[in-house]
């Protein structure tokens, strides 16, 4: 299994439960990786025959401006089923950060796995 990777991807959206949080939008930061197999496109050199990680991006921003979630996880949820149905992806890690929701704390957030096989 090989992986394509994205590091930081930073997004600004409407993410919370409370009052401040439904009319500021925030900054969350994700880290993907997703299972792939590069072999034909080392062979080829072609885009086509791998997994687009600009496409990947391009296509969780503009879901993500868009999104309204109050939480995270339903957040990380739906982007890994994004990834799973629409970039043929067997298997996705993401890591979702947001940054500056406890007072001491860098960042909070949460990190799932998930695959075609549950």
């Amino acid at each position: 299994m090989d992986i394509i990777f994205l590091r930081d991807l930073r997004i600004d959206t409407l993410i919370g439960i409370y009052d401040w949080e439904r009319r500021v939008k925030q900054t969350i930061s994700l880290d993907l990786e997703m299972a792939t197999d590069i072999r034909k496109a080392a062979a080829t050199d072609a885009i086509d025959d791998t997994l687009n990680y600009k496409a990947v991006a391009k296509r969780l921003i503009g879901f993500v401006e868009a999104s309204e979630f109050q939480l995270v996880e339903t957040l990380a949820e739906r982007i890994t089923e994004i990834i799973l149905a629409e970039f043929n992806v067997p298997w996705v890690r993401l890591t979702l950060n947001k940054t500056g929701a406890v007072r001491g704390a860098r960042d909070v957030g949460v990190i799932i796995e998930r695959g075609t096989r549950g």
